[in-house]
């Protein structure tokens, strides 16, 4: 090797799998890359051969707590782009950058465990008050890329995509099968006629709101500590 060769290894997060049947199955477990793709162009062209190295239906499974949001962007965009037919089945849970992955498929299914969350997406700036707010515009036109993927999914309004993904909304299988982020639930069918009575959406403002109004008095406008809040909510979360 010659001195001075700069060597950019592959961040793997994904696993192949070829099936018996000659099928292929995609494991996304773990988080969507540890290491951003932006301004990488080695490991999304890896996948991407990967990806288009075969031919037929592709199995995706999915169990993450979500990732680097534009490694999610362009998986999302590879899946959409595959010419065969697409399953994703998620056993854990998918949120976050996961969940725009898990919008991809031409038919997603959840266990009855499994859950799906949907959030703002976040950043870490450092400047004065003109790099402050670039980086709120920045997150504003993030959010409308995310909301974009769900929309198509799911065909709710943007509108409320957005409410949802402001309150970081938890979602039970029945849920995001009520609510079009899923198509039916794994090992066993979907029940037609009414929602499931056991269907949930756990919003942690509405829930931090609700612990602030049965606090003394329930004046908000009183200062309160809510780190305690935030840790009773965290022992909601698997």
């Amino acid at each position: 090797m010659e001195m001075g060769m700069e060597v950019r290894l592959v961040n793997r997060f994904w696993n192949w799998v070829r099936n018996l049947d000659g099928g292929r199955t995609l494991y996304l477990y773990g988080t969507i890359a540890e290491e951003s793709w932006f301004d990488d162009e080695i490991t999304p062209e890896a996948f991407r051969s990967e990806l288009m190295a075969g031919t037929g239906d592709v199995t995706v499974w999915i169990n993450s707590p979500g990732g680097d949001c534009v490694a999610a962007s362009q998986i999302y965009s590879m899946l959409m782009d595959y010419r065969g037919a697409v399953t994703v089945k998620i056993d854990g849970i998918a949120a976050s950058a996961a969940s725009v992955i898990a919008m991809a498929g031409t038919t997603v299914l959840m266990a009855p465990t499994a859950l799906m969350m949907v959030h703002n997406p976040l950043t870490v700036a450092v400047g004065d008050s003109v790099e402050m707010l670039r980086a709120v515009a920045m997150l504003g036109e993030v959010k409308e890329s995310i909301i974009n993927a769900y929309e198509i999914k799911t065909g709710l309004s943007r509108a409320r995509l957005s409410h949802l993904m402001d309150a970081e909304t938890w979602l039970s299988a029945h849920k995001a099968v009520e609510l079009g982020f899923a198509d039916d639930l794994l090992f066993g069918g979907r029940e037609d006629g009414l929602p499931e009575l056991d269907s949930f959406a756990f919003s942690r403002r509405a829930v931090t709101n609700c612990l602030l109004d049965k606090l003394p008095g329930g004046n908000r406008d009183r200062k309160h500590c809510v780190e305690p809040l935030y840790d009773r909510l965290n022992l909601l979360k698997f």
